[in-house]
């Protein structure tokens, strides 16, 4: 990469443009830890805590019992698991044992897990006991020869152990009992009988995955993003020179960012043990007791999204609650409002600063300096050895500083293609570059900014979110004539999920019987919010549905509805 990019001038004198990336397997990382703070505190879980060499030990046993179970190199582990010990313990041992993760939504329906296993063709996948009759139904249609279940109980300490299945039968209305069979393995017995060894397997970490991450498609079906484990060791590298005052074995990371999302991946749980640091496991984003953990627990990062710090700035008691450990907060997945970020450093006294990222980049490709000068509204500065263009749409001519264009980038962190999708692949990456569908353009200085995201991408909640895979579910409902989802502002989640409709003749279907429908086909967080029956919708001539104009038609009407001062 050219020595004379605008970004460098800007960076903080601490962060190299440049770095020497470590050529080695991603869990080795584990493994250093494990040696050089074996006692330190590794996880933490509602009470429960264990510690690095405890962590590497568990991850140990169960790399053996994934080679027990005939597991070869290159064969692929779905984690169907929300934050918890097990999701980071398998999540080794799978590449210990020199398997390849797919991370798996545990929000999502049987339908959308039997396309994720069908394509991605797991072997084994590892769950919670709540979800095995999903998964079970799913083992029937696929490849899937083995489920391994745990519960969250399984790493609560005394009494909540003792509690939590009463709780769980209140919340699920279900009583979970797993036993042992051939095709079906207990995660507590796993513990108690795996012995912590297992053969190494010998890793090329440019040339083997060591991730199958999903992602939308314009085609309304996930594709198989291929990460080495070149790409995520670089990317992680990366992030440890951009947080360069983060300390070795002495910070505290808080994750409420899903893991089975790769920027919550990344971010957290991966950088977590990179540093060992201590690592505040919370299963879901719930604002009070995200404050309870922050004022008890003293996590100093905390990576996140818009809406998260929404909630608990918004929350009524937060003055009650000490938020000061809170050193630096990297904001991701959606744009950063001015206002959120100000409110929470006045309220923490730590930096928030936005980043932009795509799975297909492991995710970090930009972030504003967190100790250094930041734009608001900008998506930052390119990371080090990240080159990145703004070229005129569908070509690749650059356009002039300030001139808006399609964004591409190049660098060790982009992923090596679409997994069995050779077209695909070839119109996202060439020459090594990755062209993202997003527009923005650079300024002067180096800073970039996203004007305007993929074409008909919806971010809610900072979950990725495509109309076509809404629209396939609404379109088998019988009397759905026509229908168009768009994303609409939402104070709130950034974006909701809008659906128009036109009926067919003589059919009749109200919201109430769509949003049922839609959630027994669609994980909750794609299930539109709102719904508006319509005779037809706008199209052009040759009878393409007009999105943009039924936002633009939204926008106009909320604007309308609120009254001048």
């Amino acid at each position: 990469m050219e020595a004379t990019k605008n970004w460098y001038a800007h960076y903080p004198e601490e962060i190299p443009p440049s770095i020497q990336y470590d050529e080695k397997p991603l869990d080795s990382y584990l493994a250093e830890s494990a040696s050089r703070y074996p006692e330190k505190k590794a996880l933490y879980f509602m009470g429960k805590e264990l510690t690095y060499q405890e962590l590497y030990t568990q991850a140990k046993q169960f790399a053996n019992y994934l080679q027990s179970l005939k597991l070869k190199k290159g064969d692929r582990v779905a984690i169907m698991l929300p934050n918890c010990p097990q999701a980071v313990i398998s999540y080794y041992g799978i590449l210990m044992a020199g398997g390849v993760v797919v991370q798996t939504n545990p929000l999502y329906t049987e339908r959308e897990l039997e396309y994720q296993i069908a394509d991605s063709d797991a072997k084994v996948i590892v769950c919670l006991d709540i979800l095995v009759p999903r998964v079970s139904n799913v083992q029937e249609k696929t490849n899937l020869e083995h489920k391994i279940v745990t519960g969250i109980k399984d790493y609560l300490p005394f009494p909540k152990n003792l509690i939590y299945p009463f709780i769980q039968k209140r919340e699920y209305n279900m009583v979970v009992k797993v036993e042992q069979s051939p095709d079906t393995h207990v995660w507590e017995s796993i513990m108690k009988t795996a012995k912590a060894e297992y053969k190494k397997v010998k890793i090329n970490p440019k040339e083997d995955l060591a991730l199958l991450q999903y992602t939308g498609g314009t085609t309304g079906y996930p594709k198989g993003v291929m990460l080495t484990h070149y790409n995520l060791v670089a990317n992680l590298q990366m992030c440890e020179a951009w947080l360069y005052k983060a300390e070795q074995g002495k910070e505290v990371v808080l994750a409420v960012l899903p893991f089975f999302h790769v920027y919550g991946m990344t971010t957290v749980m991966n950088f977590g043990v990179k540093q060992a640091s201590k690592i505040i496991l919370m299963p879901k984003f719930n604002p009070e007791d995200v404050l309870k953990v922050i004022d008890k627990q003293k996590p100093t990062l905390f990576p996140g999204a818009p809406t998260i710090y929404i909630g608990l700035i918004n929350h009524p008691d937060i003055e009650k609650y000490d938020l000061s450990s809170i050193r630096a907060c990297l904001s991701g997945s959606a744009p950063l409002p001015l206002e959120v970020q100000e409110q929470f450093e006045r309220l923490t006294g730590g930096r928030l600063v936005e980043g932009y990222g795509l799975t297909e980049t492991s995710p970090v490709t930009h972030a504003n300096p967190i100790w250094g000068n930041r734009i608001n509204g900008s998506i930052g500065l390119p990371w080090p050895d990240t080159d990145v263009k703004i070229v005129k749409t569908g070509t690749d001519e650059e356009v002039e500083i300030g001139e808006v264009g399609e964004l591409a980038v190049k660098g060790p962190q982009v992923m090596v293609g679409y997994w069995k999708n050779e077209e695909e692949t070839a119109n996202a990456l060439r020459d090594g570059w990755f062209y993202t569908g997003d527009m923005g353009y650079e300024d002067e200085n180096g800073y970039f900014y996203i004007v305007d995201r993929k074409k008909d991408m919806i971010i809610a909640g900072g979950y990725n979110i495509y109309p076509r895979e809404v629209e396939e579910v609404l379109y088998e409902h019988p009397a759905i004539q026509e229908c168009a989802v768009v994303g609409v502002p939402d104070p709130y989640r950034g974006e909701t999920v809008k659906a128009f409709i036109v009926l067919k003749e003589g059919k009749q279907a109200t919201e109430e019987d769509l949003n049922r429908f839609c959630r027994d086909n669609l994980a909750a967080y794609k299930v539109p919010r709102r719904y508006e029956f319509r005779k037809e919708l706008p199209k052009t001539i040759v009878g393409k549905i007009l999105r943009r104009q039924l936002v633009d038609e939204e926008v106009k009407q909320q604007d309308e509805q609120i009254e001048p001062v």
